[in-house]
Order: C-alpha cells, then structure tokens, then sequence
C-alpha cells in the first residue's frame, strides 16, 4: 500500500465496511481471485472469515498478510 490512491481506497473501505469478499480482497491485494482462492483453498492466503455462506477478509487480516510476504530481493 504506497501510493496515495491505495492509502484512500483503504479510507473509504474502513469507512464502511471493513470486510471485503473475495473479489474486492483479490482487487485490494492486486492478484486475481483465483489466486487468493487457491491460496486459501492451501492453508497460505490472508486470514478470512466465513460469515454464514460468505467468505470475508478483513482489510487489517490483508495488510498483515501482504506485510509478512513482503521481500527485499527474489528468492532462487
């Protein structure tokens, strides 16, 4: 999350609400929604919620996530 646009898209969520679905978290973290689906699906992805039938994230859960998996160089 460093550019302006991110920082106020992230404002406005918290504003409303602060659960994403799958598609607005895969938008959020800027990877397709298959991806975090398979992720999930594998135990790796962002902690997330089920409330009834609906999977949520939390933008807190998605940040901490995109925090761990930060790197400063490529791994081999």
């Amino acid at each position: 999350m460093d550019s302006d646009d991110d920082i106020a898209r992230a404002n406005r969520a918290k504003r409303g609400s602060p659960f994403l679905n799958t598609d607005q978290a895969a938008a959020y973290l800027k990877m397709s929604s298959r991806l975090l689906k398979r992720l999930r699906r594998d135990g790796k992805g962002p902690v997330f919620r089920r409330h009834s039938r609906y999977i949520q994230y939390h933008i807190d859960d998605l940040d901490a996530w995109s925090d761990e998996h930060s790197a400063r160089e490529l791994g081999r």
